[in-house]
């Protein structure tokens, strides 16, 4: 028997393990494969419905699903998360003391805002990464009296297009509360454009600009003095602010760091084959890879499609047949009613499109078709 084993109940997990069932079935009813799924948590959160709540388009109970009404039958799925990983040996042992042996391992543990790496920003600032700091920031934004609202951006962090999100609707959440006249907005960002990826910049700055809103590049946030409200630059600057919007720097899980396999959480992976660096067979997935795309939903979807294939391949073939080459698809909310969407790939760069009114619901419908996404079936 040949046996897999995913660690990590997220998107890209989920959506592999159950690529694998459908792609396996027969396999898997003969007893010639076993597929393991291993997670820290029986519930499946949606994340991007985070921003969503934080403006009271949605609600908390609306973000989670129990994962194992997720899975295909077939799947061994345990709430057991891995605490060592013994790559030498084809192993991992979990928290529970239950050793899980492997032929084919692939890592998706994902990734988690790291806040302490800049001083005075976990006590002076709000995000929308997990849902105790997005309920808070919801309340902060609802209780907020008017004043400069600062929104800064730390570098790598998860959903690449969130700060220009929030930005956009938080703007229409003051419009819609007639409150325009009573706030400011200050948008930073760490290069010398207000996007990484340019041809999003060049779209969203004419868009600050018809808004009002101020943006500062080359600000790479230093410090945050809470007490005077003000950030601080590593460029000498210094942003005064009377409520402080974060998309903060991320890192890969501990238990990676802890295991020494890869710096700052993230695995080195090979850009087209998903494999880790050094091992012919561990793939990585999502948040976890160090690949030079964005951390997104998207990006865990496509990786997780294109390994299935390849794993069920190596399983009955014994080789793999596609390459992955980089896609990701963005939706970009430009405010409560419009929205566009950047589609790239490591070879041709986005184009995004002007925002409408369509697009912004086709994003607010796929919100409820994710769950059906992640079970294989769209």
């Amino acid at each position: 028997m040949q046996r897999i084993v995913v660690v990590g109940g997220g998107t890209a997990g989920t959506i592999l393990a159950n690529n694998l069932a459908r792609r396996l079935h027969r396999e898997l009813q003969g007893a010639r494969v076993s597929i393991t799924l291993l997670s820290a948590s029986p519930r499946h959160m949606y994340q991007p419905g985070l921003l969503y709540v934080a403006f009271g388009k949605m609600a908390v109970s609306d973000l989670y699903v129990d994962e194992d009404t997720l899975l295909s039958p077939g799947i061994d799925f345990y709430v057991d998360p891995v605490e060592i990983f013994d790559l030498d040996h084809n192993e991992v042992k979990a928290k529970s003391g239950t050793t899980y042996g492997y032929d084919y391992l692939v890592i998706c543990t994902g990734s988690r805002p790291a806040l302490t790496l800049v001083p005075g920003l976990s006590e002076s600032a709000h995000h929308i990464y997990t849902e105790e700091a997005t309920v808070k920031t919801r309340e902060a934004l609802k209780d907020f009296p008017g004043g400069r609202i600062a929104i800064v951006t730390g570098v790598p962090h998860k959903c690449p297009m969130v700060s220009l999100e929030l930005t956009f609707l938080m703007y229409d959440y003051f419009k819609e509360r007639e409150m325009l006249d009573k706030v400011s907005f200050t948008y930073t960002y760490p290069i010398g454009r207000v996007h990484s990826i340019e041809n999003v910049a060049k779209w969203a700055t004419p868009e600050f600009d018809r808004m009002g809103v101020k943006y500062e590049t080359f600000f790479n946030v230093k410090e945050v003095d809470g007490v005077k409200r003000q950030v601080h630059s590593e460029e000498g600057t210094v942003l005064d602010y009377d409520l402080l919007i974060t998309i903060p720097p991320h890192k890969g899980m501990e238990v990676i760091e802890q295991n020494k396999l890869g710096s700052s959480g993230w695995i080195p992976t090979h850009r087209t084959t998903l494999a880790m660096e050094g091992r012919q067979n561990v793939f990585v997935l999502g948040d976890t890879t160090n690949l030079p795309i964005s951390k997104a939903g998207s990006t865990a979807h496509y990786e997780a499609d294109i390994l299935g294939e390849n794993l069920a391949s190596k399983v009955t073939e014994g080789v793999a047949m596609r390459s992955y080459e980089g896609k990701v698809f963005c939706f970009i909310e430009a405010g409560f009613d419009r929205a566009t969407y950047a589609a790239f790939d490591y070879k041709t760069p986005p184009n995004p499109r002007p925002p409408t009114r369509a697009i912004h619901w086709f994003k607010l419908a796929y919100n409820k078709l994710y769950w059906n996404s992640v079970r294989g079936l769209l």
